[in-house]
């Protein structure tokens, strides 16, 4: 999984650098080989006047489907990440639960159709006489 950071409007620190890898690697760690690349946009909309004016801008490569989007704006970047992250996270596992959902089974009324279909083939096969 590779994370990359930009930052436009302000100077990213170490600090928030090290928070970032860190909230994400907590968020993503069970979808991580489903997981390319992470790109993180922080930026400062406003510049010195101030407001709710951070930006956190999310996107997620996923390995067979689309992208994951996400954008936070916040007052405090530090939220605006934490925000940001938690979303993308809880979109990436709906979005794996719906695929393996799909893979793994079929709908309702297509599994009771194909089981209604062995069980008149299986009386179909009883009632042909032995030679």
């Amino acid at each position: 999984m590779q994370i990359l950071t930009q930052a436009r409007g302000f100077d990213l620190t170490t600090e928030v650098r090290e928070h970032i890898e860190r909230r994400l690697r907590f968020a993503f760690d069970r979808a991580h080989p489903y997981v390319n690349r992470i790109s993180i946009v922080l930026s400062d909309v406003n510049g010195p006047r101030g407001g709710e004016d951070k930006s956190c801008r999310i996107r997620v490569s996923v390995v067979g489907a689309a992208d994951v989007l996400i954008d936070d704006c916040q007052s405090d970047i530090s939220v605006a990440i934490d925000r940001a992250v938690d979303r993308a996270g809880r979109t990436l596992a709906r979005r794996l639960a719906r695929q393996r959902e799909y893979q793994h089974g079929y709908p309702d009324d297509r599994r009771t159709a194909i089981s209604a279909n062995a069980v008149a083939g299986e009386v179909a096969c009883q009632a042909v006489p032995q030679l």
